[in-house]
């Protein structure tokens, strides 16, 4: 496996035998090699190549015994494998000072043979001062083979088919996305391209609706004011001529009202000049109110969202558009009603022809600020037009939004539905979850309970097995017993005396053979034993020696208890013969009582027949 650590083009000195120093442009390659096939070993590669000549190579191969000679031939400093990474660095620091005119480090290139050909080469990393040139690093580059030039070209042509391969992956992926990037535009530029023409053909529609229909009503307006000047022009003729035959009359009467007539003047002049100053102020009310439109619709774009407050925002402009409506009828309606008091005013002031004059000019004044005000109704009934059309984009936006949010609710309802199943599934499973840990909690007391009988049986059972053992060890010694008397009785019956027991011919069968019968009764809870001895001879009697004091012979009852269903080891149940025959071999009521074999000191205990 080999790792590309360093590869980048620097700019070294190339010295060679009987030649000046050249610079020139080589690709340095720095690479690590592990080859795992006798032993790991880790090799670092140093190569050096011209792109502009191929078949430029020289490489070397540094492996730990080879840096180790390396390391005591140069002095370093440092182990192999730091070795690589100060490498790099000092070729970094290289490539850092070869744009300076005069660097302070320097790779330089040198062979012993006029020109780079098959001979080794030396790379050395040159640290230059004023004073000397230090050689920091020096390593011996052998040329390539044709066989190393050859693997090196198969790479280098490998890694431009692979380089190759995926700048065409790169290539075809951009090539598609840009594609349906473009549809896309495409598609949208001639939706919104329909857009735009269906606007302007509406605009277009509605702007051609509303001059003609301005057009009119300026026409019919027009021809109204010419009409009231028509009438007002014929009064005033036969006003003027009723005055020039009253005029001689009383033109000392109207001297007496000359004064009468300039304080009327005075008074008209200061309404006029109270006019001029209050439509002075409608038009900066008429400015204010654009600016404050201007500011609604801003409020209008940043806040469409909010469809409460644009509703309340319309309503409001509305009732402003109506009142300046209402205003501006009003207007017109002084405007006239001024124009009458000036026309009367002139027909009282015909006789004085300066006043007259003076009357006319205001007139003309009146009527050119008349044809202003036209134009100014005029501007803003388009900019309310164009508000009104701006409303009612804003209203289809606000539906449009409206609908979104129902869709929103929708889902949301959706969802609410889901996460209320969830929460019911959810209680069921706590539900059961509880039943299964009471159930838990119910099985862990019967089987605390089960523990505790287990634990009374463990007990008796231990007690049961000590009783047992009692026994086997009672009836060992009973064994015992009755193998010594056995043996004892082999003993007597061969000994001097010849007279046989007074008793029966089984009974003394039933001596010879040893033979010992034992009854249990499984109901009562002692059982009495009955043995059997060989009798002794008639002539000697065997009588203890305190025959006044009669003890009951046998085993003691605490030895033959019964605990419950447990058999005793070493006793086989008896038949009826047996029983039997132990009562035939029993002596009869009123003989002396029978010294017990088994227990000397101790008398037999026999039961009544």
């Amino acid at each position: 496996m080999a790792e590309r650590l360093f590869c980048q083009g620097v700019s070294a000195v190339i010295s060679c035998a009987g030649c000046e120093e050249r610079r020139a442009d080589v690709r340095l390659t720095v690479e690590t090699c592990t080859s795992s096939s006798p032993i790991h070993k880790k090799e670092l590669t140093v190569r050096i190549t011209d792109d502009a000549d191929p078949l430029f190579l020289y490489s070397l191969a540094i492996g730990e015994e080879d840096f180790q000679s390396l390391k005591s031939q140069q002095g370093l400093l440092i182990d192999f494998s730091a070795f690589p990474q100060k490498f790099i660095d000092l070729l970094e620091q290289c490539i850092l000072e070869q744009g300076k005119q005069v660097p302070r480090f320097l790779i330089q290139l040198v062979t012993s043979s006029p020109a780079l050909d098959c001979m080794p080469a030396c790379l050395n990393v040159v640290e230059t001062n004023p004073f000397k040139h230090l050689t920091h690093l020096s390593l011996k580059l052998l040329a390539g083979s044709d066989s190393d030039i050859k693997k090196y070209l198969a790479i280098c042509i490998k890694n431009l088919k692979m380089e190759n391969s995926i700048l065409e992956d790169k290539l075809h992926k951009s090539e598609e996305g840009l594609s349906k990037r473009l549809t896309v535009t495409e598609q949208a530029l001639a939706e919104k391209s329909k857009e735009l023409d269906k606007l302007q053909n509406e605009w277009a529609s509605q702007t051609t609706s509303l001059t003609d229909k301005y057009s009119q009503e300026i026409t019919a307006e027009k021809e109204k004011v010419l009409q009231i000047q028509a009438q007002y022009h014929l009064q005033h003729e036969q006003q003027k001529k009723e005055m020039e035959a009253t005029c001689n009359r009383k033109v000392h009467h109207l001297e007496t009202r000359v004064s009468e007539l300039e304080t009327v003047n005075k008074d008209l002049t200061e309404r006029k000049y109270r006019s001029e100053s209050s439509i002075r102020e409608l038009k900066s009310k008429l400015a204010g109110l654009e600016e404050e439109y201007q500011r609604a619709k801003q409020e209008v774009l940043s806040l469409g969202r909010e469809n409460s407050t644009l509703d309340t925002e319309c309503h409001e402009n509305e009732k402003l558009l109506n009142q300046l409506r209402t205003r501006i009828a009003v207007l017109e309606q002084e405007v006239k009603d001024k124009e009458q008091v000036v026309i009367r005013s002139t027909d009282v002031c015909e006789s004085a022809q300066e006043h007259k004059k003076k009357l006319e000019e205001s007139l003309e004044m009146k009527q050119l600020q008349i044809g202003k005000f036209e134009t100014t109704v005029k501007s803003i009934s388009e900019e309310l037009l164009k508000a009104n059309e701006i409303i009612k984009k804003l209203q289809g936006e606000m539906k449009k939004l409206m609908e979104k949010m129902k869709l929103k609710n929708a889902v949301t309802l959706q969802q609410e539905k889901i996460l209320g199943e969830k929460e019911q599934t959810l209680q069921k499973e706590r539900l059961e979850l509880n039943n299964v840990k009471r159930v838990l909690q119910q099985k862990e007391e019967e089987v605390l309970k089960l523990q505790e009988q287990l634990d009374i049986t463990v007990q008796k059972l231990e007690e049961s097995k000590q009783l047992l053992k009692t026994n086997e060890n009672v009836i060992s010694w009973l064994n015992k017993q009755l193998n010594e008397n056995k043996i004892a009785s082999m003993h007597g019956a061969s000994g001097p005396s010849d007279m046989p027991c007074a008793g029966s011919a089984a009974n003394s069968a039933a001596l010879q053979n040893g033979l010992v019968c034992i009854n249990l009764s499984e109901n009562s809870t002692s059982t009495p034993l009955h043995e059997t001895r060989p009798c002794p001879p008639t002539s000697t009697p065997l009588v203890p020696p305190n025959s006044g004091h009669v003890e009951p012979l046998g085993l003691d009852m605490k030895y033959l208890k019964k605990d419950g269903n447990l058999p005793l080891r070493g006793l086989k149940p008896l038949s009826v013969a047996n029983t039997v025959l132990s009562r035939a071999m029993l002596p009869k009521q009123g003989n002396p009582p029978v010294i017990s074999a088994y227990f000397p000191g101790q008398q037999t205990r026999l039961p009544a027949s």
